[in-house]
Protein backbone atom coordinates (compact mmCIF):
# COMPACT_ATOMS: atom_id res chain seq x y z
CA UNK A 1 0.00 0.00 0.00
CA UNK A 2 0.94 3.45 -0.96
CA UNK A 3 1.11 6.34 1.44
CA UNK A 4 0.50 9.74 -0.31
CA UNK A 5 1.45 12.54 2.75
CA UNK A 6 0.10 15.85 1.18
CA UNK A 7 1.76 18.46 3.53
CA UNK A 8 0.16 21.83 3.18
CA UNK A 9 3.08 24.36 4.66
CA UNK A 10 2.63 26.82 7.37
CA UNK A 11 -1.51 25.98 7.30
CA UNK A 12 -2.27 25.88 11.03
CA UNK A 13 -3.56 29.68 12.04
CA UNK A 14 -5.12 31.60 14.76
CA UNK A 15 -8.76 33.27 14.54
CA UNK A 16 -9.21 36.58 13.33
CA UNK A 17 -12.30 39.02 13.55
CA UNK A 18 -12.28 39.85 9.88
CA UNK A 19 -13.14 36.33 9.82
CA UNK A 20 -15.81 35.94 11.94
CA UNK A 21 -12.98 34.94 14.93
CA UNK A 22 -12.85 31.93 12.48
CA UNK A 23 -8.89 30.42 11.82
CA UNK A 24 -8.39 30.92 7.46
CA UNK A 25 -8.75 27.18 7.35
CA UNK A 26 -11.93 27.12 9.21
CA UNK A 27 -13.20 30.18 6.44
CA UNK A 28 -12.46 28.70 3.45
CA UNK A 29 -14.17 26.42 1.33
CA UNK A 30 -13.08 23.16 1.58
CA UNK A 31 -14.98 20.62 0.44
CA UNK A 32 -12.42 17.91 -0.29
CA UNK A 33 -10.87 18.58 3.07
CA UNK A 34 -13.68 17.89 4.36
CA UNK A 35 -14.70 15.25 2.41
CA UNK A 36 -11.22 13.76 3.58
CA UNK A 37 -12.08 14.38 7.28
CA UNK A 38 -15.75 12.26 7.08
CA UNK A 39 -13.30 9.27 5.32
CA UNK A 40 -11.05 8.48 8.29
CA UNK A 41 -9.62 9.75 11.27
CA UNK A 42 -8.50 12.86 12.01
CA UNK A 43 -6.70 15.08 14.97
CA UNK A 44 -3.77 17.32 15.58
CA UNK A 45 0.13 16.84 15.24
CA UNK A 46 2.92 19.09 16.32
CA UNK A 47 6.84 18.44 15.41
CA UNK A 48 7.92 18.73 19.17
CA UNK A 49 5.88 20.52 22.30
CA UNK A 50 3.12 22.39 22.07
CA UNK A 51 4.23 26.33 21.99
CA UNK A 52 7.69 25.43 20.40
CA UNK A 53 7.89 27.55 16.71
CA UNK A 54 9.67 25.74 14.25
CA UNK A 55 10.90 26.32 11.17
CA UNK A 56 9.93 24.23 8.09
CA UNK A 57 12.97 22.36 7.86
CA UNK A 58 13.47 20.99 11.11
CA UNK A 59 9.73 20.77 11.54
CA UNK A 60 10.13 18.16 8.46
CA UNK A 61 12.95 16.48 9.87
CA UNK A 62 11.11 15.48 13.42
CA UNK A 63 7.75 14.59 10.91
CA UNK A 64 10.04 12.07 9.80
CA UNK A 65 11.26 10.45 12.69
CA UNK A 66 14.50 11.93 13.46
CA UNK A 67 16.10 13.14 16.33
CA UNK A 68 16.64 16.67 16.97
CA UNK A 69 20.22 16.32 18.12
CA UNK A 70 21.18 15.13 14.72
CA UNK A 71 19.61 17.92 12.32
CA UNK A 72 22.41 19.27 10.33
CA UNK A 73 21.66 22.84 10.49
CA UNK A 74 19.44 24.67 7.27
CA UNK A 75 22.49 26.02 6.20
CA UNK A 76 23.70 22.22 4.85
CA UNK A 77 20.22 21.60 3.77
CA UNK A 78 20.19 24.83 1.29
CA UNK A 79 23.66 24.37 -0.13
CA UNK A 80 22.64 20.53 -0.99
CA UNK A 81 19.13 21.69 -2.35
CA UNK A 82 21.25 24.53 -4.51
CA UNK A 83 24.43 22.42 -5.33
CA UNK A 84 26.89 24.70 -3.59
CA UNK A 85 30.18 22.49 -3.23
CA UNK A 86 31.29 22.27 0.35
CA UNK A 87 33.26 19.54 2.19
CA UNK A 88 31.49 17.78 4.54
CA UNK A 89 33.99 19.16 7.56
CA UNK A 90 32.73 23.04 5.92
CA UNK A 91 30.51 25.47 7.99
CA UNK A 92 27.17 26.12 5.73
CA UNK A 93 25.44 29.41 6.64
CA UNK A 94 22.84 31.39 5.08
CA UNK A 95 23.78 34.81 4.35
CA UNK A 96 22.17 37.96 2.95
CA UNK A 97 22.67 41.54 2.64
CA UNK A 98 21.24 43.74 5.03
CA UNK A 99 20.68 47.94 5.74
CA UNK A 100 22.01 49.43 8.98
CA UNK A 101 22.16 52.43 10.67
CA UNK A 102 25.11 52.22 13.23
CA UNK A 103 24.48 53.79 16.48
CA UNK A 104 27.06 53.98 19.19
CA UNK A 105 29.44 51.49 17.39
CA UNK A 106 26.30 49.34 16.91
CA UNK A 107 24.88 47.96 13.56
CA UNK A 108 21.27 48.33 13.96
CA UNK A 109 18.64 46.82 11.23
CA UNK A 110 17.41 49.23 9.40
CA UNK A 111 16.48 47.36 6.10
CA UNK A 112 15.94 43.18 6.17
CA UNK A 113 16.78 40.70 2.95
CA UNK A 114 13.33 41.38 1.49
CA UNK A 115 14.17 45.22 1.59
CA UNK A 116 17.70 45.19 -0.48
CA UNK A 117 16.62 44.86 -4.43
CA UNK A 118 18.22 45.90 -7.25
CA UNK A 119 19.49 44.57 -10.25
CA UNK A 120 21.17 41.54 -10.44
CA UNK A 121 24.04 42.84 -11.51
CA UNK A 122 24.15 45.19 -9.16
CA UNK A 123 23.78 42.89 -6.35
CA UNK A 124 25.77 40.96 -7.68
CA UNK A 125 29.01 42.99 -7.20
CA UNK A 126 28.47 43.65 -3.68
CA UNK A 127 28.51 39.94 -3.08
CA UNK A 128 31.89 39.36 -5.27
CA UNK A 129 33.23 42.19 -3.91
CA UNK A 130 32.96 40.39 -0.34
CA UNK A 131 34.51 36.97 -1.11
CA UNK A 132 36.70 35.46 -0.53
CA UNK A 133 38.33 36.37 2.79
CA UNK A 134 40.68 34.47 5.27
CA UNK A 135 40.68 34.57 9.16
CA UNK A 136 43.71 33.05 10.49
CA UNK A 137 43.51 30.44 8.71
CA UNK A 138 39.66 29.80 8.44
CA UNK A 139 38.69 30.90 4.83
CA UNK A 140 35.17 32.35 4.07
CA UNK A 141 33.27 31.66 0.49
CA UNK A 142 29.70 33.42 -0.48
CA UNK A 143 28.21 31.23 -3.02
CA UNK A 144 25.04 33.26 -4.05
CA UNK A 145 21.91 31.15 -4.77
CA UNK A 146 19.34 34.06 -5.29
CA UNK A 147 18.61 37.89 -5.68
CA UNK A 148 19.78 38.76 -2.55
CA UNK A 149 20.09 35.10 -0.84
CA UNK A 150 23.77 32.99 -0.64
CA UNK A 151 25.48 30.00 1.93
CA UNK A 152 28.44 31.46 2.91
CA UNK A 153 31.00 28.37 3.38
CA UNK A 154 33.60 28.37 5.89
CA UNK A 155 36.57 25.82 5.86
CA UNK A 156 39.59 25.37 8.20
CA UNK A 157 39.82 24.15 12.01
CA UNK A 158 35.97 24.94 12.30
CA UNK A 159 32.45 24.20 13.91
CA UNK A 160 28.93 25.17 13.59
CA UNK A 161 28.16 25.76 17.24
CA UNK A 162 27.69 29.05 16.97
CA UNK A 163 25.19 31.85 17.48
CA UNK A 164 23.63 33.99 14.62
CA UNK A 165 23.83 37.27 13.69
CA UNK A 166 20.52 38.04 12.07
CA UNK A 167 18.17 39.02 14.38
CA UNK A 168 15.18 39.65 11.75
CA UNK A 169 13.53 42.24 13.73
CA UNK A 170 13.69 46.02 11.99
CA UNK A 171 15.10 48.34 14.78
CA UNK A 172 17.46 45.95 16.87
CA UNK A 173 21.08 45.46 16.55
CA UNK A 174 22.16 42.82 15.03
CA UNK A 175 23.98 40.25 17.16
CA UNK A 176 27.55 39.52 18.00
CA UNK A 177 28.54 36.02 17.38
CA UNK A 178 28.83 33.65 20.36
CA UNK A 179 30.05 29.78 20.37
CA UNK A 180 26.89 28.18 21.79
CA UNK A 181 27.55 27.45 25.59
CA UNK A 182 28.59 23.40 26.60
CA UNK A 183 29.09 22.38 22.82
CA UNK A 184 31.31 19.57 21.83
CA UNK A 185 34.11 21.63 20.84
CA UNK A 186 34.16 24.80 22.29
CA UNK A 187 37.69 25.86 21.49
CA UNK A 188 37.06 25.51 17.55
CA UNK A 189 33.36 26.81 18.18
CA UNK A 190 35.30 30.15 19.92
CA UNK A 191 37.66 30.37 16.98
CA UNK A 192 34.59 30.35 14.20
CA UNK A 193 32.98 32.98 16.29
CA UNK A 194 35.90 35.33 16.62
CA UNK A 195 36.92 34.79 13.09
CA UNK A 196 33.31 35.03 11.67
CA UNK A 197 32.59 38.66 13.64
CA UNK A 198 36.32 39.61 12.29
CA UNK A 199 34.60 38.86 8.39
CA UNK A 200 31.14 40.50 9.27
CA UNK A 201 32.70 43.80 10.55
CA UNK A 202 35.23 43.54 7.15
CA UNK A 203 32.17 42.87 5.08
CA UNK A 204 30.44 46.32 6.43
CA UNK A 205 33.53 48.32 5.77
CA UNK A 206 33.37 46.89 2.16
CA UNK A 207 30.27 47.42 1.38
CA UNK A 208 29.42 51.34 3.34
CA UNK A 209 32.51 52.41 0.98
CA UNK A 210 31.34 50.54 -2.61
CA UNK A 211 30.21 52.51 -5.43
CA UNK A 212 27.18 50.66 -5.97
CA UNK A 213 25.77 51.25 -2.28
CA UNK A 214 26.71 55.37 -3.12
CA UNK A 215 24.38 55.29 -5.98
CA UNK A 216 21.42 53.39 -4.16
CA UNK A 217 21.91 56.43 -1.46
CA UNK A 218 21.45 58.94 -4.34
CA UNK A 219 18.73 57.32 -5.74
CA UNK A 220 16.51 56.71 -2.63
CA UNK A 221 17.25 53.06 -2.09
CA UNK A 222 18.19 51.48 1.45
CA UNK A 223 22.04 50.63 1.30
CA UNK A 224 22.71 47.20 1.67
CA UNK A 225 25.77 47.89 3.55
CA UNK A 226 25.87 44.60 6.25
CA UNK A 227 26.18 41.31 5.52
CA UNK A 228 23.66 39.06 7.93
CA UNK A 229 24.19 35.40 8.80
CA UNK A 230 22.25 32.56 10.30
CA UNK A 231 21.10 28.88 11.23
CA UNK A 232 25.13 27.34 10.54
CA UNK A 233 25.39 23.62 10.04
CA UNK A 234 26.98 21.30 8.72
CA UNK A 235 26.60 17.66 7.36
CA UNK A 236 25.29 15.12 10.37
CA UNK A 237 25.11 11.76 8.69
CA UNK A 238 21.78 10.30 8.08
CA UNK A 239 20.01 7.02 8.37
CA UNK A 240 18.38 6.77 5.09
CA UNK A 241 14.58 7.18 5.05
CA UNK A 242 14.01 3.40 3.71
CA UNK A 243 16.22 2.07 5.99
CA UNK A 244 14.49 3.97 8.99
CA UNK A 245 10.84 3.17 7.75
CA UNK A 246 10.91 0.42 5.52
CA UNK A 247 9.40 1.76 1.94
CA UNK A 248 11.36 3.69 -0.72
CA UNK A 249 10.65 7.50 0.16
CA UNK A 250 9.96 10.37 -2.89
CA UNK A 251 9.54 14.25 -2.19
CA UNK A 252 7.79 16.74 -4.37
CA UNK A 253 8.33 20.13 -3.79
CA UNK A 254 9.66 23.26 -4.98
CA UNK A 255 12.19 24.63 -2.80
CA UNK A 256 15.90 23.99 -2.67
CA UNK A 257 15.49 23.36 1.17
CA UNK A 258 13.44 20.74 1.04
CA UNK A 259 15.18 18.81 -2.23
CA UNK A 260 18.33 19.20 0.31
CA UNK A 261 16.99 17.45 3.24
CA UNK A 262 15.54 14.90 0.73
CA UNK A 263 18.65 14.47 -0.81
CA UNK A 264 20.37 14.20 2.83
CA UNK A 265 17.72 11.58 3.99
CA UNK A 266 17.30 9.63 0.90
CA UNK A 267 14.41 10.33 -0.35
CA UNK A 268 14.09 10.49 -4.38
CA UNK A 269 14.12 14.63 -4.76
CA UNK A 270 11.75 15.89 -7.31
CA UNK A 271 12.11 19.41 -7.49
CA UNK A 272 8.85 21.02 -9.89
CA UNK A 273 8.21 24.54 -10.02
CA UNK A 274 5.37 27.07 -8.65
CA UNK A 275 2.92 28.39 -11.17
CA UNK A 276 0.25 31.26 -9.85
CA UNK A 277 -2.63 29.08 -9.37
CA UNK A 278 -1.72 26.85 -6.05
CA UNK A 279 -4.70 24.65 -6.59
CA UNK A 280 -3.49 23.37 -10.21
CA UNK A 281 0.05 23.42 -9.32
CA UNK A 282 -0.96 20.72 -6.45
CA UNK A 283 -3.31 18.60 -8.76
CA UNK A 284 -0.54 18.23 -10.98
CA UNK A 285 1.89 17.22 -7.92
CA UNK A 286 -1.00 14.68 -6.92
CA UNK A 287 -1.27 13.37 -10.11
CA UNK A 288 2.66 12.84 -10.18
CA UNK A 289 2.08 11.10 -6.88
CA UNK A 290 -0.83 8.34 -8.16
CA UNK A 291 1.22 7.84 -10.87
CA UNK A 292 4.34 6.58 -9.25
CA UNK A 293 5.25 3.01 -9.23
CA UNK A 294 8.52 3.02 -7.56
CA UNK A 295 8.20 4.56 -3.90
CA UNK A 296 5.80 3.13 -1.44
CA UNK A 297 5.84 6.19 0.43
CA UNK A 298 5.19 9.71 -1.17
CA UNK A 299 5.67 13.58 0.25
CA UNK A 300 3.63 15.79 -1.42
CA UNK A 301 4.74 19.86 -0.67
CA UNK A 302 3.42 22.95 -1.13
CA UNK A 303 4.64 26.14 0.26
CA UNK A 304 1.39 28.41 -0.64
CA UNK A 305 -0.02 28.59 2.75
CA UNK A 306 2.75 29.73 4.71
CA UNK A 307 3.49 32.22 1.79
CA UNK A 308 0.28 33.47 2.00
CA UNK A 309 0.24 34.17 6.05
CA UNK A 310 3.66 35.83 5.62
CA UNK A 311 1.96 38.22 4.15
CA UNK A 312 0.30 39.15 6.68
CA UNK A 313 -3.58 38.95 5.30
CA UNK A 314 -5.65 36.36 6.81
CA UNK A 315 -7.87 36.12 3.77
CA UNK A 316 -5.64 36.22 1.11
CA UNK A 317 -4.73 33.00 3.04
CA UNK A 318 -8.11 31.63 3.03
CA UNK A 319 -8.30 32.17 -0.76
CA UNK A 320 -5.19 30.47 -0.87
CA UNK A 321 -6.12 27.50 1.05
CA UNK A 322 -9.61 27.19 -1.18
CA UNK A 323 -8.08 26.95 -3.95
CA UNK A 324 -5.13 24.17 -2.92
CA UNK A 325 -8.57 22.50 -2.01
CA UNK A 326 -9.47 22.21 -5.47
CA UNK A 327 -6.34 20.59 -6.32
CA UNK A 328 -7.65 17.78 -3.86
CA UNK A 329 -10.12 15.66 -6.07
CA UNK A 330 -8.10 13.46 -7.88
CA UNK A 331 -6.66 12.18 -4.57
CA UNK A 332 -9.98 11.76 -2.66
CA UNK A 333 -11.23 10.06 -5.43
CA UNK A 334 -8.34 7.55 -5.68
CA UNK A 335 -8.66 6.69 -1.74
CA UNK A 336 -12.88 6.52 -2.30
CA UNK A 337 -12.06 3.66 -4.98
CA UNK A 338 -8.88 2.12 -4.63
CA UNK A 339 -7.51 0.03 -1.43
CA UNK A 340 -4.00 0.33 -1.90
CA UNK A 341 -3.53 4.19 -0.98
CA UNK A 342 -3.31 5.63 2.50
CA UNK A 343 -3.81 9.75 2.14
CA UNK A 344 -3.03 11.85 4.79
CA UNK A 345 -2.84 15.66 4.50
CA UNK A 346 -0.90 18.01 7.18
CA UNK A 347 0.87 20.94 8.20
CA UNK A 348 4.50 21.19 9.34
CA UNK A 349 3.33 23.96 11.78
CA UNK A 350 1.16 27.09 12.11
CA UNK A 351 2.18 30.05 10.39
CA UNK A 352 0.38 33.82 11.96
CA UNK A 353 -1.01 35.45 9.45
CA UNK A 354 -1.39 38.54 11.70
CA UNK A 355 1.66 38.88 14.20
CA UNK A 356 5.20 39.64 15.04
CA UNK A 357 6.40 35.71 14.89
CA UNK A 358 7.43 34.48 12.22
CA UNK A 359 5.49 30.86 12.83
CA UNK A 360 3.94 29.78 16.03
CA UNK A 361 3.59 26.93 18.06
CA UNK A 362 0.11 25.66 17.99
CA UNK A 363 -0.66 22.67 16.89
CA UNK A 364 -1.81 21.53 13.10
CA UNK A 365 -5.08 19.34 11.81
CA UNK A 366 -4.52 15.98 10.00
CA UNK A 367 -6.05 13.47 8.96
CA UNK A 368 -5.68 9.73 7.74
CA UNK A 369 -7.96 7.99 5.35
CA UNK A 370 -7.46 4.61 3.83
CA UNK A 371 -8.66 1.21 4.35
CA UNK A 372 -7.14 0.10 7.13
CA UNK A 373 -8.28 3.27 9.02
CA UNK A 374 -11.00 3.69 11.62
CA UNK A 375 -13.22 6.60 10.78
CA UNK A 376 -14.63 9.18 13.82
CA UNK A 377 -17.10 11.71 13.56
CA UNK A 378 -15.70 14.59 12.60
CA UNK A 379 -16.58 15.28 9.46
CA UNK A 380 -14.20 19.43 8.90
CA UNK A 381 -10.92 19.55 8.29
CA UNK A 382 -9.91 22.93 10.43
CA UNK A 383 -8.06 22.78 13.96
CA UNK A 384 -10.93 23.35 15.91
CA UNK A 385 -12.50 20.30 14.42
CA UNK A 386 -9.74 18.04 13.84
CA UNK A 387 -9.31 18.28 18.04
CA UNK A 388 -11.76 16.10 19.04
CA UNK A 389 -10.72 13.26 16.25
CA UNK A 390 -9.89 9.76 17.57
CA UNK A 391 -5.87 9.93 16.25
CA UNK A 392 -5.83 12.43 19.51
CA UNK A 393 -2.51 14.37 19.88
CA UNK A 394 0.69 12.90 17.91
CA UNK A 395 3.38 14.29 18.26
CA UNK A 396 7.00 14.48 16.71
CA UNK A 397 7.42 10.79 15.09
CA UNK A 398 3.97 9.77 15.93
CA UNK A 399 3.02 10.80 12.99
CA UNK A 400 5.39 8.29 10.90
CA UNK A 401 4.61 5.48 13.29
CA UNK A 402 0.71 6.11 12.55
CA UNK A 403 1.30 5.90 8.86
CA UNK A 404 3.39 2.93 9.37
CA UNK A 405 0.46 1.16 11.25
CA UNK A 406 -2.48 2.32 8.72
CA UNK A 407 -0.47 0.53 5.76
CA UNK A 408 0.05 -2.79 7.88
CA UNK A 409 3.55 -2.91 7.47
CA UNK A 410 3.96 -2.26 11.87
CA UNK A 411 5.73 -5.04 13.71
CA UNK A 412 5.65 -6.04 17.22
CA UNK A 413 7.91 -4.05 19.76
CA UNK A 414 10.81 -6.42 21.02
CA UNK A 415 9.91 -8.47 17.55
CA UNK A 416 13.90 -8.46 15.86
CA UNK A 417 14.95 -9.54 12.59
CA UNK A 418 18.87 -9.02 12.25
CA UNK A 419 21.04 -6.46 14.51
CA UNK A 420 19.10 -3.56 14.54
CA UNK A 421 15.42 -3.54 15.79
CA UNK A 422 12.90 -1.82 13.24
CA UNK A 423 9.25 -0.94 13.96
CA UNK A 424 8.41 -2.46 10.33
CA UNK A 425 9.25 -6.34 8.97
CA UNK A 426 12.43 -5.76 7.25
CA UNK A 427 12.44 -7.35 3.66
CA UNK A 428 16.22 -8.06 3.75
CA UNK A 429 16.90 -10.33 6.79
CA UNK A 430 19.22 -12.86 6.60
CA UNK A 431 17.16 -16.19 6.15
CA UNK A 432 17.82 -19.23 8.39
CA UNK A 433 19.68 -21.76 6.31
CA UNK A 434 19.62 -25.95 7.63
CA UNK A 435 22.41 -26.68 5.40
Amino acid sequence: MKTILVLLDGLGDRSYKVLADRTPLQAAHTPHLDRLAQMGSNGLWHAARTGQCFPSETAHYLLFGYDLADFPGRGLLEAVGYGVPFQDEDVLSLAHLSGVNVHDGMPVLSHSRRDIQGRAGEIGRLYSAITPYDAGGIRFDLHRTGPNDAILVVRGPVSPYISDCDTMMIGTPLAKVLAMSGNPEPEKAEQTARALNRYLTHCHKVLSAHGVNRDRLENGLPEANFLATQRAGRRVLQEAFHDKWGPRGMMIASGAIYMGLARELGLTAVRVADGKDPGKDLMERIRMALSDAEHGFVHVHTKAPDEAAHGKDPVLKRDVIASLDQGLGELIKAVAQQDDILAVVTADHSTPSSSALIHSGEPVPVCMAGPEVRRDDVDRFDEISAARGCLGFLRGKDLMLMMLNCVNRSTLMGHRLGTVERPYVPEGYRPFSVT
